[in-house]
């Protein structure tokens, strides 16, 4: 959000005299003008005569309503800081941030209409569908996990069972690095189960309500208090249990922490990952899509469920989405498909 608002402040201002570099024009916007007043830093002079640039060179809020201003900021969302273009994805994000925002100031008044309504640009649709060229098998997902525990001393070890409870269990990053002893049924034999509350979601310390990295918030796009039953395989059960009994749990009961009791940075999970799959693959599949983000290995168990032949609405049920977004998203993924499709024309032509 402040992202967004950041490009959007420095397209509607004016060419008014003393104006700062850019650089610095997002700095100010992102460190002190977009903080709580309660969260901000003393402004150093450079900030301060930013601001009041600011203040000065802003257009009206009504200034919208002309169709030109509301265009630029949608071409400016529409580019990356450098000036080359920004993914369509990113630029999809950014609008509805803009979007939102003017939607609250139509409800305060202060505008009679989103002005984005009158405005044709659009960029490239994107289908939001998993490249299956990053989706591991079984063996190629048992050997990164394997090599994940030769990074380092204690990192990789410990983060071996994070991993696996996204491939076998299918968590989102943040699900797995919130769960807790207690979300967990390990039984010696069988499957198990566990019962997701939370996430522990990475941001920067001055835009969490906590004040630290990692803010524990509900299951995404659920309500706060709704919680997600997900069956592990016995494999899973045998590693986190195998985890604990070696490596304990955090204070407030969560399986996975530094050795200091924090939570694991995005950036340590992904430089280990990264490692990993130097360990793991060969020199082309490095260089390939395969598994090149932890997040992979979810497409990669929500994938393997469809292929299993599991229902759409179970693997949704599991992996805490909608079905129709799990068809959409994981259509390409599922194997066999053009066999069938093919075997059935066949019969179809011989009639």
């Amino acid at each position: 959000m402040t992202d967004t608002l950041a490009t959007v402040t420095r397209v509607l201002v004016t060419d008014a005299p003393g104006q700062p570099s850019d650089d610095i024009i997002r700095r100010t916007l992102r460190e002190y003008s977009f903080l709580p007043e309660d969260r901000r830093p003393t402004p150093t002079p450079e900030i301060a005569r930013t601001v009041r640039w600011l203040e000065a060179a802003s257009l009206p809020l009504s200034a919208l309503e002309e169709t030109k201003h509301a265009r630029a900021v949608l071409e400016s969302l529409s580019l990356c800081m450098d000036g080359s273009a920004a993914a369509t994805s990113t630029y999809r994000r950014k609008r509805a941030v803009f979007h939102h925002a003017l939607e609250y100031a139509v409800e305060l008044e202060e505008l009679s209409a989103n002005p984005l309504h009158k405005v044709k640009f659009r960029k490239v649709k994107v289908s939001g569908e998993v490249d299956r060229r990053s989706v591991v098998n079984p063996g190629q997902a048992r050997e990164l996990l394997t090599a994940v525990t030769y990074v380092g001393r204690s990192r990789g070890p410990m983060l071996r069972a994070l991993f696996a409870c996204m491939y076998f269990g299918g968590l989102r990053p943040g699900e797995a690095a919130g769960l807790r002893h207690d979300d967990c049924l390990l039984p010696k034999k069988g499957w198990g189960l566990l019962t997701l509350q939370k996430t522990c979601s990475e941001s920067i310390k001055r835009y969490t309500d906590s004040g630290e990295r990692h803010d524990e918030r509900g299951l995404k796009h659920r309500d706060v208090k709704t919680t997600r039953v997900v069956p592990i395989p016995p494999e899973l059960v045998a590693i986190l249990r195998e985890h604990i009994e070696q490596h304990g749990v955090a204070e407030d009961g969560r399986l996975f922490r530094t050795r200091t009791g924090a939570v694991f940075s995005g950036s340590t999970i992904s430089k280990v990952w990264k490692e990993a799959r130097t360990l793991a693959l060969t020199p082309d599949q490095v260089a390939s899509p395969l598994a090149a983000r932890p997040y992979d290995l979810r497409h990669a168990a929500v994938s393997l469920w469809l292929n299993a032949g599991v229902h759409a609405p179970e693997a949704a049920e599991r992996a805490g989405h909608g079905v129709d977004v799990l068809l959409k998203v994981y259509a390409k993924c599922i194997d066999g498909q053009r066999d069938v499709a093919n075997g059935r024309i066949l019969e179809a032509l011989s009639q």
